[in-house]
């Protein structure tokens, strides 16, 4: 995957639409501050406000990401979430919705970022203007973001926006990430690459350590197999790396996914989104270097 820095302030591919390198930046400014909510203290607490168990973090996870679908079931979810087993999504879907309302969780979601906010940034950061200036570019750009065959993005578009700019903020990145997410999922499909074989692509080409993706429920039997369908296709060799063509098809799925997630960046325009960059600076530094989030993650932030 490409560094976040590479883009420059105005950076287009000189027929209006944003290149690469920049929607590939804008990800990797917005989706920490839409992830911290999985790792904040704070959103454990209201959590087990809510009755959900916080002992490991998965109850609240899948509520939290989940509730804007309403109460589904396993399977909905684990198409709209794709890397995760079946089986590991059914141990809390749709369980989820027996301890708390989906309405319910979306509330004590956004009272959890509020606070986690709050306590990262600090309320004069959050009643500043430039706080305000960039929630309101981000909503403009989420706005712009297409919604067709994007069912978490969609879900979460349809929720009404919160007044106070800081989650406005936090919502309009939750949308955009969702939408990309949905995108990679497209592209990873289109390349013939089902769910375990994703990640097992994935940790082929370095982007994360085999054990980082063990997060995701597959068992050892599973990650196997999935490894022996690549090799057969040519894509990894025996060990588990990257074969040539293994790290060309990679390429193509993420190249892929920045062209399907670059229209709320080319709709926002060169200078919106250079502005909107430069706001996030301050929280994406809050964020990262509180130490909440993992060091190393599933999405491959990070890594070249």
């Amino acid at each position: 995957m490409e560094s976040s820095t590479a883009a420059g302030p105005g950076a287009t591919d000189g027929a209006g639409a944003p290149e690469p390198a920049r929607v590939r930046q804008m990800w990797h400014l917005l989706e920490p501050l839409h992830a911290v909510l999985y790792y904040a203290p704070d959103a454990f607490d209201e959590a087990a406000a809510l009755g959900y168990d916080v002992s490991e973090r998965w109850p609240c996870y899948f509520a939290w990401r989940a509730a804007a679908l309403g109460p589904v079931g396993a399977g909905r979810v684990a198409s709209a979430f794709y890397s995760f087993s079946p089986a590991t999504v059914a141990r809390y879907v749709p369980a989820a919705w027996d301890v708390a309302a989906p309405a319910d969780v979306l509330a004590a979601r956004l009272r959890a970022v509020d606070r986690t906010y709050r306590a990262l940034l600090g309320d004069d950061v959050l009643a500043g203007p430039e706080l305000a200036e960039a929630a309101a570019l981000a909503r403009r750009a989420a706005g712009a973001a297409p919604l067709a065959g994007r069912a978490l993005a969609a879900a979460h578009a349809e929720l009404p926006w919160p007044e106070a700019p800081h989650l406005v903020l936090w919502q309009a990145a939750t949308i955009l990430r969702e939408q990309r997410g949905d995108g990679h999922l497209v592209a990873l499909a289109a390349a013939g690459l089902d769910p375990v074989e994703s990640l097992v692509s994935f940790a082929a080409v370095g982007a994360a350590a085999e054990a980082t993706f063990a997060s995701r429920g597959w068992s050892a039997a599973e990650w196997a197999a999935a490894r022996e369908r690549l090799a057969a296709r040519g894509l990894v060799h025996p060990e588990g790396s990257a074969t040539d063509a293994g790290r060309a098809l990679r390429a193509g799925v993420e190249r892929r996914t920045d062209e399907l997630a670059a229209a709320p960046w080319a709709a926002l325009g060169p200078e919106g989104t250079a502005r909107l960059a430069e706001l996030l600076g301050g929280p994406w530094l809050a964020v990262v270097g509180s130490g909440l989030l993992p060091s190393e993650n599933t999405l491959g932030i990070g890594k070249v």
